[in-house]
């Protein structure tokens, strides 16, 4: 097992935050309780990721990551940078194996569900300039933000982290030859992208970070010293962060982790309060897929969290919740699209 990161009191704030103000509530779904504690159950071998079939999305495949809303191009073929995203969790339901706490990678429903949802609607905003690599991993279940068994959220984390290591390890020595990384990362995937940072962009790789979007946690200012949160939209080295909420709603949780969090505006690419018009919303991306829907959102920094007024679409009279979790990434979809491309170009010039 990888040995527990020394920053404790961020994964703490991290997972305390799934489990009071994350997915629990942004998706308002049921979950299957594991009935098990941790060490009680079967787990998934380590993923071998030289086997294509272990990466939900990768250059030269046909995958989900490729498509593209109607009017944008994939530009993999001809993209200087790569993106490394790592997806949020999609495992929340009854396993269909003996394996509870984190998924196999071999497991068909899991796999449908991470490249119809996460990998199309996140993986492929970043196609306009980057190539798209995206492990699949033994992502930990959702009971874990439910159990109360600290050691058990811990170690399935823990089991989850081993195999996103191990495939950034892979990309790094097979894949990426010395080109510019993206860091993409949403929900679970952003605890594992955090601890990705901290482990090899501190130092020896943090020149050739072109930017990490890290997104819908709670990531303190001080959690990565080393590298500069972003203020202006064309910096690079540097991360972002936000949590999308409606507008005026503060999360009970919000003194636990989210007060001590950076939030960036993803309309300004700006760390201050300045209140953003949806005129500035460049297209969020919802269903269909293939419909850019313009000027859709504000946006408006509050502390540590991110206002938004209550978006339009269809169907939108039925999600009464005021937390946008879910959507964190996918209503400012073009803005992050043509972000990513800035900064890329930034990059290079220097």
């Amino acid at each position: 097992m990888i040995p527990l990161n020394k920053s404790l009191l961020l994964r703490v704030l991290l997972v305390f935050f799934y489990f009071f103000g994350g997915q629990t509530i942004a998706f308002g779904q049921k979950y299957y309780p594991i009935p098990k504690r941790f060490d009680e159950c079967a787990k998934p071998p380590l993923t071998d990721y030289s086997l294509d079939k272990n990466w939900a999305a990768l250059p030269w495949k046909q995958d989900y990551a490729d498509k593209t809303p109607t009017g944008l191009e994939n530009n993999q073929d001809s993209a200087k940078a790569d993106v490394f995203y790592i997806h949020p969790t999609t495992y929340r339901n009854k396993p269909v194996n003996e394996f509870l706490w984190n998924a196999d990678v071999t497991n068909e429903i899991e796999n449908e569900a991470i490249e119809k949802s996460p990998i199309q609607y996140q993986a492929s905003i970043f196609n306009g300039s980057c190539k798209v690599y995206a492990p699949r991993y033994r992502q930990a279940h959702f009971y874990c933000f439910k159990t109360p068994h600290l050691t058990d959220k811990w170690k399935a984390l823990d089991y989850a982290y081993e195999d996103v290591r191990s495939a950034f390890l892979y990309y790094l020595k097979h894949y990426n030859h010395g080109r510019p990384i993206v860091i993409a990362s949403h929900s679970q995937g952003t605890i594992h992208a955090h601890r990705i940072l901290q482990e090899f962009f501190s130092d020896t790789l943090k020149s050739k970070l072109v930017v990490a979007y890290i997104i819908g946690m709670p990531v303190p200012k001080d959690s990565l010293p080393k590298i500069d949160f972003c203020s202006a939209p064309n910096q690079t080295q540097c991360w972002v962060s936000w949590s999308s909420y409606e507008r005026n709603f503060i999360p009970e949780n919000y003194h636990v982790a989210l007060e001590r969090a950076i939030c960036i505006n993803p309309l300004t690419w700006k760390y201050d309060e300045q209140y953003a018009a949806a005129e500035l919303n460049k297209g969020a991306v919802l269903v269909p897929f293939q419909k850019v829907l313009k000027n859709r959102c504000d946006a408006q920094v509050n502390g540590g969290i991110l206002w938004v007024t209550k978006p339009k679409f269809r169907g939108s009279f039925l999600y009464t919740n005021s937390n946008y979790h879910i959507a964190d990434m996918n209503l400012f979809y073009i803005d992050i699209r043509e972000n990513v491309a800035l900064r890329i170009a930034n990059f290079g010039s220097k």
